[in-house]
């Protein structure tokens, strides 16, 4: 059973930082690209950014690129994304998610991504 516990939400003032950790168990997660998407109130999921199962690629959404950064630690089974330069539109649900299919590169497509998080909630203050 794949289970995914995100981690590092909260409330932060316009232009603070976070780190969200996604802890991953029950497949070997180094074999496996990761997701992070986000849903906002009111509004779809959305891709924020993945990595490839080696942490060779990376993809982002254009409206986080330069801002965010996703990584992994492999001997961890964790994915990171570290958040900066906050804006209260970051202001959503954050979902980890891991892709479907061995050795793969990181999907902007939800539909790639087989197994998710819970999610943690991120609240961005003006």
């Amino acid at each position: 059973q794949v289970q995914l516990v995100e981690s590092g939400g909260g409330l932060v003032q316009a232009g603070g930082s976070l780190r969200l950790s996604c802890a991953a168990s029950g497949r070997t997660f180094s074999r496996y690209a990761m997701g992070w998407f986000r849903q906002a109130p009111g509004k779809e999921r959305e891709f924020v950014a993945a990595i490839s199962w080696s942490g060779g690629s990376t993809n982002y959404a254009g409206s986080v690129k330069g801002r965010f950064t996703i990584s992994r630690d492999n001997a961890k089974n964790t994915v990171y994304l570290q958040m900066n330069s906050l804006k209260p539109e970051h202001t959503a649900v954050y979902y980890c998610a891991v892709e479907r299919g061995l050795y793969s590169s990181g999907s902007y497509s939800a539909v790639q991504y087989d197994y998710w998080g819970q999610g943690t909630q991120v609240t961005v203050s003006s």
